[in-house]
């Protein structure tokens, strides 16, 4: 499969989780076929990715950070107040995909994802300094599973005769549950809102706009590269009763940057790398964790894909960080695996 005989590229971006409160909680690699030059026919294509991170380690800046030195550690937003400590958080996201493009100029995709969470959290102390780390009296648990938030991405591609290259405008939906409540570590005490950005939805419509480039690196015959861009920002955030008490929540803008490399020289395999970075900012509302949210990331992301038939391939990737520099104190994964199928009819 040969980038000369590519006869459209169709672009298919789904990062599962690219709007939730922390930087590190999603996936930011690119598994657009399409966008790494290796595309398929015009019709219709579907798409069914499963990625897996769990955030078992925290981190400030730059660095791991313990949890004790975390529990004697002051919110910058709220300086009389300690940081709460997170123990983990466990994702599974299954994400389909359904793509249409008329082969020529321009094309839609649906997008919706199914997440399974597992979170626990220590707390904060209060005001006598009790709860929170090590005994998290004043900590939560939460399980819960469910759609998260539909997106909707147009896109055209009629610029050159090669089809190379398009721009994208999407909008996401507030269809994900913002009510979830979480299980008191301590026995007796009221339900927990779970943190906004541990809802399955953030409440808000959010605009998408992006581009994207492949093409033949000159003076080879197998290896091609590729690149895109994607920026979202909520326009219309909202006030949900379970977010804190009828507080607001507006999800930090968030920009991921994708480039790499793909290798085209074998007959049913074409190994990947791609470099991923990711730019969240911090979320903002009263209901909001202004403190413990956003953060810049870069990612290696070595992947292969498989080619089954004309119609389907399967594809894998592993996301690994390079930098990681996370604001306020934020748990984080140390990988994140994904694993998928497409078929076109």
């Amino acid at each position: 499969m040969k980038l000369d005989k590519i006869l459209i590229a169709f672009t298919l971006i789904v990062p599962v989780a690219d709007a939730l409160a922390c930087a590190s909680c999603g996936c930011s690699l690119n598994s657009d076929l399409g966008i790494q030059g290796v595309s398929s026919n015009p019709g219709w294509t579907f798409d069914l990715r499963y990625d897996y991170l769990n955030q078992d380690q925290l981190r400030s800046g730059t660095k791991t950070i313990s949890p004790a030195v975390a529990a004697t550690t002051f919110n910058a937003k709220v300086p009389t107040q300690l940081a709460e400590v997170e123990g983990f958080t466990k994702n599974n996201y299954l994400t389909s995909s359904l793509d249409y493009t008329n082969g020529e100029t321009s094309g839609v995709t649906f997008i919706l994802p199914f997440i399974q969470r597992e979170h626990m959290t220590f707390g904060s102390p209060d005001n006598s300094n009790q709860g929170g780390w090590p005994t998290g009296a004043n900590g939560y648990t939460s399980q819960t599973s469910g759609f998260g938030d539909i997106k909707i991405i147009g896109r055209y591609f009629g610029f050159s005769e090669q089809k190379n290259w398009g721009l994208q405008f999407g909008i996401k939906l507030p269809s994900g549950n913002t009510g979830q409540f979480g299980v008191p570590t301590t026995a007796g005490q009221p339900a927990a809102a779970v943190d906004p950005g541990l809802q399955l939805g953030t409440g808000s419509t959010d605009f998408i706009a992006g581009a994207y480039r492949f093409g033949h690196i000159q003076g080879t015959e197998n290896w091609g590269y590729f690149g895109n861009l994607q920026f979202q920002a909520a326009v219309d955030p909202k006030t949900t009763p379970a977010m804190m008490g009828s507080g607001t929540y507006r999800p930090g803008n968030g920009l991921n940057i994708n480039g790499g490399l793909n290798y085209q020289g074998f007959e049913d395999f074409v190994p990947t790398v791609q470099l991923n970075f990711v730019d969240k900012r911090s979320d903002s509302g009263s209901a909001a964790d202004t403190w413990s949210t956003g953060g810049t990331l870069v990612y290696i992301t070595p992947g292969l894909l498989y080619t089954t038939t004309d119609a389907t391939q399967f594809y894998a990737n592993v996301q690994v960080p390079l930098y990681q520099n996370l604001n306020g104190i934020q748990l984080a994964p140390k990988f994140v695996g994904s694993i998928g199928v497409r078929v076109h009819f």
